[in-house]
């Protein structure tokens, strides 16, 4: 069945009252004060928070007996045998020789700092050296290697810096490595760049000199543990009530939907939430460069993207995938992010019958995701005209959201936007939901609203054919 689009004479913003001069002035008067006291805060210098471990250890990578000691381990220990027993049986084999060093070179050490030394290099051996803690708490959501002698992380939104380092950096790069070859990937000096992820979902990027002038630098964004809902979401004040229920009529209605937002404002997490609207009985295709959606349909088939051979060859692209999914007798396709030549065969399958697609793209408004998605579209085919660009795009994407992390580390949907078609050679939106904040309280939280525009959705004609035009009538007027 298909759904016309109504033409809308205008564009979703309303046009601003007039005011008197007096009420000019004032607004002026509270702008300047509100400038004011930013410009006040930015003028202290603020240093970094700092991270403190579980437990208060500081990293012992670098203390005066730990080559000494790591050396005898290794030399002791056949590591390829090591992996395959449990990290506890090998502790204590670790631990033991430690003891025994300790003794023998009479080293000054107490038990805290030896049983701390055992940490260390057991991370070496199992895991991921000095950040393996840190991927064990859950109240990370990135790490960040600024070579040896950095490690960040982001809490809560905000960046914090570690006690942790490494050794030099051949102990990062040895990292690295070891991170992109267990995913059947390299990164050396003929390769310095590399997407992957470890065996737990979480995504790594690595850099690596001379192209990261610092030293190697480890970019981690980990893998949630927490399903978050539209409706956990709307808890913690990311969207309203109201606008987490219009988006979940939108995606259980099969509306074609465009995630925007900055990096690390919460696209992921907000796609994997509206996928909880999919029905069971659909069959859905995802395709990733890496793999960290967590679709919990039964009917789900996971693509991966694959880098270059060292030939060169044997690259598969997303748009690769995007056109062998299509022979896949999907109902859904599902693309992690669009980015580049992909985007027009993320349209065309839009279409072409599989309504209810999702994506997300990196742009800082709405329009702005137009404007990235009409270049994507000139990456595969630079012949199109961009008014056949446009009218692909209007008759293709219903529903854009946009996300944003704010100033103090929170995540906001600030925008909720549908397509309205074409007038001349212009897509017309209309926006449904916004996130108005106050601008007159400049204070570490970000204060606002959501209110709605009060305007009958375009897709309302949808939602009807699914039951739920009452209650997404209902939700426009909270």
């Amino acid at each position: 069945m298909s759904f016309g689009r109504k033409p809308v004479d205008h564009d979703v913003s309303p046009s601003d009252e007039s005011v008197s001069a007096t009420n000019v002035r004032e607004h002026v008067k509270q702008a300047n004060k509100a400038l004011t006291e930013q410009e006040a805060l930015l003028d202290k210098e603020m240093p970094p928070a700092t991270y403190r471990l579980p437990g208060n250890e500081d990293t012992v990578v670098r203390s005066v007996h730990y080559a000494q000691i790591r050396q005898t381990v290794f030399a002791t220990i056949d590591v390829s045998s090591a992996l395959q027993r449990t990290r506890d049986e090998v502790r204590l084999d670790v631990e033991a020789i430690i003891a025994e060093t300790v003794v023998a070179e009479a080293m000054a050490m107490t038990q805290s700092e030896q049983k701390l030394m055992g940490q260390e290099i057991l991370n070496d051996m199992f895991g991921v050296g000095p950040i393996e803690p840190l991927l064990q708490d859950d109240t990370i959501s990135d790490i960040m290697v600024n070579g040896p002698d950095q490690i960040y992380v982001e809490r809560f939104g905000k960046l914090e810096l570690t006690p942790l380092k490494f050794r030099d950096n051949a102990h990062v790069v040895s990292v690295a490595q070891r991170i992109a070859s267990s995913v059947g990937r390299r990164v050396d000096e003929s390769s310095p760049m590399v997407d992957a992820r470890l065996a737990d979902g979480s995504r790594v990027n690595v850099i690596l000199p001379p192209l990261a002038i610092d030293g190697a630098s480890i970019s981690i964004r980990k893998f949630s543990r927490k399903n978050l809902t539209l409706q956990r979401l709307a808890a913690k004040g990311s969207l309203s009530p109201a606008m987490a229920r219009v988006l979940e009529i939108a995606a259980a209605s099969r509306l074609n939907i465009l995630i925007s937002g900055g990096t690390g404002s919460g696209k992921t997490t907000l796609l994997n939430a509206l996928s909880r609207f999919i029905s069971v009985s659909e069959r859905i295709i995802t395709v990733e460069d890496a793999a960290e959606l967590q679709l919990q349909q039964p009917h789900v088939l996971r693509l991966e993207t694959r880098p270059a051979n060292l030939e060169g060859g044997g690259k598969i692209t997303q748009g690769d995938l995007v056109r062998n999914a299509l022979r896949m007798r999907p109902d859904r396709i599902i693309l992690g992010e669009t980015r580049g030549a992909e985007a027009l065969d993320v349209l065309q399958a839009m279409n072409t019958g599989h309504d209810g697609s999702m994506t997300t793209l990196h742009a800082n408004n709405p329009r702005d995701a137009l404007i990235r998605l009409e270049s994507m579209v000139l990456m595969a085919n630079g012949n199109l005209p961009l008014y056949s660009i446009r009218r692909q795009i209007s008759s293709a994407v219903h529903m854009i959201v946009q996300v944003e992390r704010m100033r103090d580390g929170t995540r906001r949907i600030t925008s909720i936007t549908e397509l309205a078609g074409m007038e001349g050679d212009v897509i017309v939106m209309q926006e449904l939901f916004r996130f108005n904040y106050d601008a007159g309280a400049y204070e570490e939280e970000v204060r606002g609203t959501y209110d709605s525009s009060g305007m009958r959705p375009i897709f309302s004609e949808r939602a009807r054919y699914f039951g739920m035009e009452t209650a997404l009538l209902e939700a426009m007027h909270p």
